[in-house]
């Protein structure tokens, strides 16, 4: 009894192997019969042959599609053998497909490279998807889902689906169920393809766009596909609109940024002392330079400090453009007030020499100023809608220098003083303030500040000797327009200029929106000549 089962046992494993067998010679008689497909000289015979191969799912697959992508795809001209192909010593060695044989150094002239062209390349990155999509590198796996997006099949809706079971990264999982989407759409079957345009119907992506306006026209008008299609595309429409519109105003958020740092020094000298300061972009490129420096000597003497050399770089640039804001204000400005035109002219010669100054030292040629890493890249907070790094922490920035100037003028001794003098010079120093002093000051600290403008301009604009030219007239309009002396309405006047300015560049260029927005400006004045929040006291009523 024990000897007839284990010799039932024993057969019984035979026809396992057996049949295991017979399964692993089909797949490798499959795997050589699709090689047979490179042979032919034909493009479209080639893909035919991509697509075979990686439906075998032979594991030898993935070689020689690689081959194929690299141009190392050969076949043999005395028996169409495929062979692929490498470099190695300035030799060339080959290896056949089929049997995994290597074949040492051959001689190419008795060998045909299987020519491909970007159809055939398409083809191939989407078969190799099919082999990617386990792989343990995420960004691997992304990257295939990716390709098998961009190359839909419906062939490849089991492979995406067993993947999609063990997946455990969000981003790949994402990558993986828009790549199923897309393969559904290629479906014969009806209920497939709905489901496919119901996910890529969220999806707010221009290329899952194109996707769906093709398969809309190719669809038969009035059928669910069509219907569900195109219902899908207007959805998608709305939420690209929506994601532009909000990206439009990020960017004028950040320009906004831009312009609050280079007018609040300006906005504290005019306010204060009505000194109408055309070297004031000069202090704003002083506090570029400022830091290109700060970056060359750290690049030589401590480089593993450039990661924070903008960090060092601010308060060092408010000394530097400080000091000169002081030294301007005590040798040649106190000496004009009350002579507008006199200080205007005299501002712009000391500009010009500045200019020229920084020329001779540093040349005309703009200087590279670098990011770091947590300044660089973009951050998607939505779909669609990427905020670029240096943008939010410029406009991070200039929200921090908002909240200490408001700190300084509110909560200080200086600030009190400052304060007492914009309202009533007279009474002020009739009440023993030093307004010489508190001038100097001023002018040091709305200089210092510009200085700091240009650490944040140095990394998103070029640094050279006209970098200051460009944001000084944007500035005098940020003040008037929020009110002279007045910071909060410098916040929203620079707020409301950049995403105007922003909107109206698709539609008028960036020179013609900048006229449009002058010209609004104007027109503002006439009626509120004293900008959004007029700054109150004796003097400013006079």
């Amino acid at each position: 009894m024990h000897v007839g089962r284990r010799r039932a046992l024993a057969l019984f494993l035979i026809l396992i192997f057996a049949a295991v067998g017979r399964v692993q010679d089909a797949r490798a008689d499959a795997f050589t019969d699709a090689l047979a497909g490179f042979a032919k000289d034909s493009y479209s015979d080639t893909i035919a042959a991509v697509e075979k191969v990686s439906a075998t799912g032979d594991p030898r697959a993935a070689a020689v599609l690689r081959a194929l992508a690299e141009g190392n795809l050969q076949v043999r001209k005395s028996d169409q053998a495929i062979v692929y192909t490498r470099e190695e010593g300035g030799k060339t060695l080959g290896t056949e497909a089929a049997s995994g044989k290597e074949l040492g150094e051959i001689k190419t002239d008795d060998y045909d490279q299987v020519r491909v062209n970007n159809r055939v390349r398409s083809a191939v990155q989407a078969a190799l998807g099919t082999f990617n999509l386990v792989h343990p590198d995420t960004r691997q796996r992304i990257d295939a889902a990716r390709a098998l997006f961009k190359n839909p099949n419906a062939a490849n809706i089991p492979l995406l689906l067993k993947s999609l079971e063990k997946e455990t990264d969000p981003a790949a999982k994402a990558a993986k169920e828009l790549a199923l989407a897309a393969s559904r759409l290629m479906s014969d079957k009806q209920e497939e393809r709905l489901a496919g345009i119901a996910h890529l119907k969220t999806a707010g992506d221009s290329e899952v766009r194109d996707l769906l306006l093709r398969v809309a026209g190719q669809a038969e008008k009035g059928s669910p596909i069509h219907t569900a299609a195109t219902e899908a595309v207007a959805s998608m429409d709305a939420q690209l609109r929506l994601a532009r519109n909000a990206e439009i105003f990020f960017q004028g958020l950040s320009l906004g940024s831009v312009l609050l740092l280079a007018a609040i020094g300006l906005a504290i000298t005019f306010g204060v002392m009505g000194v109408i300061n055309m070297a004031h972009g000069e202090m704003v490129m002083l506090g570029a330079y400022t830091t290109f420096v700060v970056q060359q000597i750290i690049r030589t003497w401590s480089p593993e400090l450039m990661e924070v050399s903008v960090l060092i770089a601010v308060p060092l640039a408010f000394l530097v453009s400080g000091a000169v804001g002081v030294g301007l204000e005590r040798g040649v400005i106190r000496h004009l007030y009350g002579r507008p035109i006199e200080t205007l002219l005299m501002t712009w010669g000391v500009s010009m020499i500045l200019q020229q100054a920084v020329r001779t030292a540093f040349g005309p040629t703009n200087r590279e100023v670098v990011s770091p890493s947590w300044m660089s890249g973009t951050m998607e907070i939505a779909s669609g809608i990427a905020l670029t790094q240096n943008r939010v922490v410029i406009i991070l920035f200039g929200l921090l220098v908002f909240a200490i100037v408001i700190f300084i003028t509110q909560k200080t001794w200086f600030g009190l003083q400052m304060r007492a003098v914009t309202q009533n010079r007279a009474m002020a120093a009739s009440m023993g303030i030093r307004t010489g002093r508190v001038d100097a000051m001023t002018f040091g600290l709305g200089s210092g500040i510009a200085g700091m403008a240009g650490v944040a301009l140095a990394q998103i604009d070029n640094v050279s000797p006209n970098l200051g030219q460009g944001y000084i007239v944007d500035s005098f309009m940020v003040v008037v327009f929020g009110g002279v002396g007045n910071l909060l309405g410098l916040l929203l006047g620079s707020s409301i200029l950049g995403v105007i300015n922003k909107f109206l560049e698709p539609f008028a260029g960036a020179v013609l929106g900048k006229i449009f927005v002058l010209v609004a400006i104007i027109v503002f004045i006439q009626f509120r000549p004293r900008g959004l929040f007029a700054l109150k006291g004796r003097a400013a009523e006079a």
